[in-house]
């Protein structure tokens, strides 16, 4: 009896399913072992976890090493991280998610909402000696745009790409997020005063960004962003170990920080960036920020990410639109803007790095992906065409470089693909 060609064509799916997962079957993630733990024998990094997922399933997820070098607690698959910058992701899909509802236009002034705004100016000449500084004014107003691809002019404290907005920044007291104390309100209030390194529009500053959009989702859907996060997104995501402030029952779980110096690494014990506690995840009255106040598992960070390779939807729920997401993977950056602190060849959309044809040649990733991560040493990407999602999580304090973990794992996980 001869075959449909319906049924045919269910036969070869079926069948290139089964030889795509096949790819990662008899030891061949072998490589991604032995690469984790040549980084934790020769303590590259304390301990690490990985979680590598393709075509719909989990292909690999494993720890090594220590989560704690000082008292030897072994790092667990369920380990709970600082995930910083990771933070950005999730704030920028939930704006978008109120620009969805009409509660903005992405390039309104950021002054109709958080008026202090209006009055932002241009750093123009500034005196070492004393820190003080004068200002030039704005050619237009910092827009929500803006704010996303973080071409607004506004900065970080402690880690600015310019030594003067670091002064600048600590003699006002403006706090990076990570483990800072106060309320989101006051803190973006005082951060509106500040000059910006630029003129809105003119270059890629990695900065405070999120974190004013963090403030924006509280004035645009009256709930704090700890609320909004809860129930608009990690409850449908079924994300129960990602959160602002750890509950007690899972302060356990919390990673130590290290730090590398002189070649040897230890635990962090001392204060970090502004004279944070690197216990911050546990503690009271640390403001919430939209660009670095979370802390997350792989498995949790993941169900974000599986949204967002979903256009929008999870186990059948859709949380955003697909259009919407097509949006915030397309490259903001315009080819007269500067791009400070990153390659020239550097592209972002809405709340991440992209890989497109401008950039391919500096990825094994694929045309269409998306990427970033976070101050701590956690990486994660996403790659719709080989339907990879990988993260790659561990606890360093200023670490060398914020990418070379990142691209390790990357490179040894692509080898491996056959399609």
């Amino acid at each position: 009896m001869t075959k449909s060609p319906i049924i045919l064509t269910m036969i070869l799916s079926a069948l290139n399913l089964q030889a795509q997962t096949q790819v990662f079957t008899a030891g061949k993630l072998e490589r991604i072992d032995n690469l984790a733990e040549q980084l934790t024998k020769t303590q590259q990094v304390a301990g690490i976890s990985i979680l590598l997922f393709k075509d719909g399933q989990t292909v690999y997820n494993k720890a090594f090493g220590y989560a704690d070098l000082e008292t030897k607690k072994m790092m667990q698959p369920n380990s709970i991280f600082r995930i910083a910058s990771q933070t950005k992701a999730i704030t920028s899909i939930a704006a978008m998610m109120l620009w969805e509802e009409g509660h903005f236009l992405l390039d309104e002034p950021v002054s109709k909402y958080i008026p202090e705004f209006k009055q932002t100016a241009v750093l123009k000449k500034f005196n070492a000696a004393d820190s003080s500084y004068t200002t030039q004014p704005v050619s237009r107003e910092i827009t929500i745009r803006d704010l996303l691809r973080h071409t607004s002019g506004l900065s970080y404290p402690v880690f600015s790409i310019d030594e003067r907005m670091n002064a600048i920044y600590a003699k006002a007291g403006i706090s990076t997020g990570l483990g800072s104390k106060g309320t989101l309100a006051e803190r973006m209030k005082l951060l509106a005063g500040q000059p910006l390194l630029h003129q809105p529009g003119e270059a890629f500053t990695y900065g405070l960004n999120t974190d004013v959009v963090g403030r924006l989702i509280e004035i645009w859907s009256g709930r704090t962003l700890n609320d909004f996060f809860r129930d608009r997104i990690f409850k449908p995501l079924e994300m129960e170990d990602t959160y602002f402030r750890l509950p007690l029952d899972k302060s356990s779980r919390l990673v130590a920080v290290h730090q590398k110096i002189n070649g040897k690494l230890d635990k962090q014990k001392g204060l970090i960036y502004e004279g944070n506690s690197t216990q911050y995840p546990t503690a009271d009255g640390i403001y919430l920020s939209g660009g670095a106040g979370l802390s997350s598992t792989t498995a949790d960070y993941l169900k974000f990410l599986q949204m967002v390779l979903g256009n929008g939807v999870y186990k059948g729920k859709r949380l955003i639109g697909q259009k919407t997401i097509e949006l915030m993977l397309k490259n903001q950056l315009t080819k007269n803007m500067k791009i400070n602190g990153e390659g020239e060849d550097f592209q972002f959309g809405l709340g991440w790095g992209l890989v497109n044809e401008r950039n391919g040649y500096l990825h094994p990733l694929s045309t269409g992906a998306f990427f970033w991560g976070g101050a701590f040493n956690t990486h994660y990407w996403v790659d719709p065409k080989e339907q990879v999602i990988g993260l790659v999580f561990t606890q360093e304090y200023m670490p060398e470089s914020y990418w070379d973990l990142g691209y390790l794992f990357k490179n040894a996980f692509y080898s491996l693909i056959e399609n």
